[in-house]
């Protein structure tokens, strides 16, 4: 059944050995499962509740996630959202939304809830493996901000995609301008949110702060650079010190970065 697809089942084996598989109908868990383990041998892990599939996930740490969307009697989104803010080494792992019924509203959140692809049922063995294909073999940009928490939505659902690119950012790497001004982005809304949600502010704080320095290495700014490395050792100072964060500080401390902030951006700031 496979013979067509066998050298790219071979580079995708290594990164599906563990599937979980979240979803409150057996039927539905064990046709994924089977097929699964008859594509790569994988482990299989089924959970039928969000507390279940939580608790198997900080467990097994699985490589890729089965969720059904629900909403009933499993709210397959809102288990994406926890999972991606979560501090499991699984945040990170691809989730592929499974319905029976996909609305457009269905589609939007799960993207906004930091799915990584989206399979209708019922589904063709092709489907599936142009799914996993995309998840493991065309990995996206991760985005860690404070609204989403993900992987970057501008190619959402790639596996249902095959044409001609739509636009410049759907390029495969992101020009360093685009990836420079996003990174600017959710520093000053991670700011702006240190009061409101100060955990996921503080994350996101310091994932841009590795962006920056990538950024600044890349274009051979030494001053980007270097004000990224301040910033991120003064993250490093509040965080062992346990002290509360202060919104002004933060903003006095990261104006040589936002001072990079592009134009427009800054005026519509």
């Amino acid at each position: 059944m496979f013979n067509a697809d066998a050298k790219i089942i071979q580079r995708m084996t290594p990164m599906l050995q563990r599937v979980m598989i979240v979803d409150p109908q057996p039927a539905g868990a064990r046709l994924i499962g089977e097929l699964m383990r008859d594509i790569a041998r994988s482990q299989i892990w089924t959970a039928e509740t969000h507390d279940k599939a939580i608790r198997l996930t900080a467990s097994y740490d699985p490589h890729v996630i089965f969720v059904d969307l629900g909403p009933a009697p499993l709210d397959g989104i809102a288990f994406t959202r926890e999972l991606r803010r979560s501090h499991l080494s699984a945040r990170y792992a691809p989730v592929i939304m499974v319905t029976g019924q996909a609305t457009a509203a269905g589609i939007l959140a799960s993207r906004d809830a930091g799915v990584h692809e989206f399979l209708r049922r019922p589904f063709t063995i092709k489907d599936l493996l142009r799914r996993l294909e995309a998840v493991t073999l065309r990995p996206r940009d991760w985005v860690e901000a404070v609204d989403y928490v993900g992987p970057d939505r501008r190619r959402f659902n790639s596996g249902d995609y095959s044409g001609a690119l739509k636009r410049r950012s759907d390029a495969t790497a992101t020009p360093d301008a685009e990836r420079l001004a996003q990174a600017l982005k959710i520093l000053r809304s991670a700011i702006a949110a240190v009061a409101s949600d100060p955990a996921q502010a503080m994350r996101a704080l310091q994932a841009q702060v590795a962006e920056l320095r990538r950024c600044g290495m890349s274009i051979a700014d030494l001053k980007l650079t270097s004000a990224a490395i301040d910033f991120g050792r003064y993250l490093d100072e509040i965080e062992v010190k346990g002290a509360p964060y202060d919104r002004a500080a933060l903003e006095v401390k990261a104006g040589a970065l936002l001072a990079y902030m592009p134009k427009e951006e800054a005026v519509a700031a």
